[in-house]
């Protein structure tokens, strides 16, 4: 159930060790719910090369790492989804260890090594970092629109941004509790 004052402890004792050791009831329900795998670089190169060839699909590094995984778990069935982590164009010199050719990227991404890079640094404050996000997007959005707000509110959209936010939020909760429900089942 929950119990905060454990997972603080575990917590800190895996910032401090980098390690986590869990023993008895907590580990049992653990395993129950969770599986683990790794994939070094050639499996990972191995799975992109074999999913290009066998499904004319290209994996991303870290997507292949995922397939790999549920491959080694043999948890391939006919529920079984693997979610594509990005595009393999964000990562050419890895992907091209594993296949030649490279397919063309889409034109947005390539686009993209033309461009400038951004940064900016924001306190480890959950509210400030989503206060930082909202007023970036309210910014493109009322430069594409030459300041309309589309949504007709008064709030500048920010209410429809928070909308969307939690509504994204919200779905990713969801597929986290149905995969464990399903492998509860």
């Amino acid at each position: 159930g929950d119990d905060p004052t454990t997972l603080s402890s575990w917590m800190k004792a895996f910032e401090s060790t980098g390690q986590l050791t869990i023993t008895g009831k907590k580990l049992e329900i653990a395993q129950a719910d969770f599986l683990s795998a790794r994939a070094d670089t050639s499996m990972t190169l191995s799975t992109i090369k074999e999913y290009h060839e066998k499904h004319d699909y290209m994996l991303c590094p870290h997507s292949a790492v995922g397939v790999s995984a549920i491959q080694q778990l043999k948890e391939i069935n006919h529920s079984t989804v693997c979610l594509a982590t990005a595009h393999e164009a964000k990562f050419p010199d890895a992907c091209s260890m594993a296949v030649k050719p490279l397919p063309t990227p889409p034109v947005e991404l390539s686009s993209l090594k033309n461009m400038k890079t951004r940064s900016s640094r924001c306190p480890n404050d959950a509210k400030v970092v989503q206060a930082f996000v909202e007023a970036r997007i309210k910014e493109r959005v009322d430069a594409e629109e030459g300041g309309v707000v589309s949504d007709g509110t008064e709030d500048g959209g920010t209410s429809s941004m928070k909308k969307l936010v939690t509504m994204a939020i919200v779905i990713g909760a969801i597929a986290v509790a149905a995969q464990v429900l399903m492998k509860r089942r």
